[in-house]
């Protein structure tokens, strides 16, 4: 048997995948997009862009902004009783009201 590979992107088949009128890039306006410390974020990956992508363990999470790092935001979420901070760029982060 051959060994199962255990990258970062395994398992991801649907998870990781775009509607097909969705598929190719997203508008660089995502890119842009500002968040203040305190907002409400959710992660929502985008397979698409491959730099600052969280684990897709976190895909679907929402967290509070608690601050930058570059360009990338850093994320606090609370996954069981744990707090985990999560380094995304803003093409993964869309806001919650």
């Amino acid at each position: 048997m051959v060994k199962s590979t255990k990258g970062i992107r395994n398992r991801t088949r649907h998870i990781l995948r775009k509607k097909p009128r969705q598929r190719g890039l997203s508008p660089i306006t995502h890119h842009f997009q500002k968040f203040e410390t305190g907002d409400l974020a959710a992660i929502v990956i985008d397979p698409s862009v491959h730099r600052g992508m969280p684990h897709r363990r976190f895909h679907g999470l929402t967290g509070r902004i608690i601050g930058r790092r570059g360009v990338a935001y850093l994320v606090d979420l609370k996954v069981g009783n744990k707090h985990k901070t999560i380094i995304s760029y803003p093409d993964h982060l869309k806001k919650v009201q």
